[in-house]
């Protein structure tokens, strides 16, 4: 009998493992993926403070460019400009950033196997039904981590979430290309607007010279899908006339409806598969190994304990609410007054704040000044006030 199987061989997934076998506890990871972080799903994009506050010590061979602000596009062609005089973050190569995770965590003693489908839980969540390489086999633990993505299998049929809500989930789709005008190689582009991306925005993320993620993240509701809004942006722009497309990639991206309870009887979910995303910008590798470090030291106290019950388990939901879930939970409120807003309300925001404050906002703070701001709207007040 293993102590842990980890479903999901990502960030979060990959963080518990590392985590749990620096213990001492026999752990295996499973992903049903020929290659771990292929294909992607993510703008790939982490912030210094992140990489700092999780002491992730990436190799240079998974960091693609350095990135120092941003360019806050409006519907009507306005910009604000994030900037810093020192490096603010990275946009990294996914492939390699999530197989450097999967070998930190098989360097620490875990097992970890690709091309593995966890198709089923045992009774009492005390292990999994997975099939390797054709091969159908029943694998026993004490505990079950559920880290397989934003459309978890394993947290369904371990009670922990039920169906997802779909105006809580987005539609990305993104294309990484080559060959194309970057107005900053050190900066991120933001560009918003109801014609642009209804309920999201479109992004070009810098990896290089000439090289960026240009992806959409849309309403899973919009009345056409994320690549219609993409190609519509890009066939207006000249400046990707002469680029080419040498990677496609699409996905959901949860945008709220975080969880209460994260926790079943020997089993507890992670990352995308407990919604642990930022509702603004949909970024979720901080979350998810932020929600792998604190769950690995909750399971280990409790395997120390020989208790995986759901009540004890009931500390990873305190400490993951207090340490993040109440940012989050403001970040999701902001998310929220930002639906109601039409262009014209955006065209307005831009003149009146600056790159520092978009900054704090995504962070769930100095909310309140944006609320001052939107009650000079008459139709906003409501809104306003959610924020105040």
């Amino acid at each position: 009998m293993k102590d842990v199987v980890v479903v999901g061989a990502g960030p979060a997934g990959c963080s518990v493992a590392k985590g749990l076998a620096d213990e001492g506890y026999d752990v295996v990871v499973y992903e049903k993926r020929q290659e771990i972080g292929a294909p992607k799903r993510c703008g790939e994009g982490l912030s210094l403070s992140a990489m700092d506050e999780l002491d992730l010590d990436i190799p240079d061979y998974c960091r693609m460019q350095s990135m120092n602000g941003a360019l806050v596009f409006s519907p009507n062609g306005d910009y604000v400009r994030i900037h810093s005089n020192e490096t603010v973050g990275w946009i990294i190569e996914r492939k390699m950033f999530d197989k450097w995770m999967a070998e930190r965590a098989a360097n620490a003693g875990a097992k970890v196997r690709a091309k593995s489908d966890v198709v089923d839980l045992l009774p009492d969540n005390r292990g999994v039904v997975v099939e390797v390489e054709g091969e159908t086999k029943r694998v026993e633990s004490r505990m079950v981590i559920a880290a397989d993505g934003v459309e978890s299998l394993i947290a369904r049929k371990g009670g922990v979430r039920g169906s997802s809500q779909m105006h809580l989930v987005d539609s990305g789709y993104q294309y990484e290309m080559v060959n194309l005008d970057l107005k900053d190689k050190h900066k991120l582009e933001l560009y918003f607007g109801d014609d642009v991306a209804p309920r999201g925005y479109v992004w070009v993320f810098p990896k290089g010279e000439n090289k960026a993620n240009v992806g959409i993240g849309i309403s899973g509701d919009a009345d056409k899908n994320a690549k219609h809004y993409l190609d519509k942006f890009i066939d207006s722009n000249d400046r990707f006339e002469r680029a080419s497309v040498v990677e496609v990639n699409s996905g959901l991206i949860p945008v709220g409806g975080f969880l209460d309870d994260m926790t079943a009887e020997n089993l507890l979910a992670v990352g995308d598969a407990a919604n642990q995303v930022n509702p603004i910008h949909g970024g979720g590798i901080r979350e998810g190994i932020k929600a792998g470090v604190i769950a690995s030291d909750v399971v280990t106290e409790a395997l120390e304990k020989g208790d995986t019950t759901s009540e004890n388990l009931q500390k990873y939901n305190k400490r993951w609410w207090k340490e993040r879930g109440k940012d989050l939970k403001n970040v999701e409120s902001l998310r929220e007054v930002l639906e109601d807003l039409d262009d014209e309300d955006l065209n307005y925001l831009s003149r009146k704040l600056d790159g520092d404050d978009l900054m704090k906002f995504t962070q769930g703070k100095r909310l309140s000044k944006l609320g001052r701001l939107l009650l000079k709207r008459p139709k906003m007040i409501k809104s306003a006030r959610k924020l105040m």
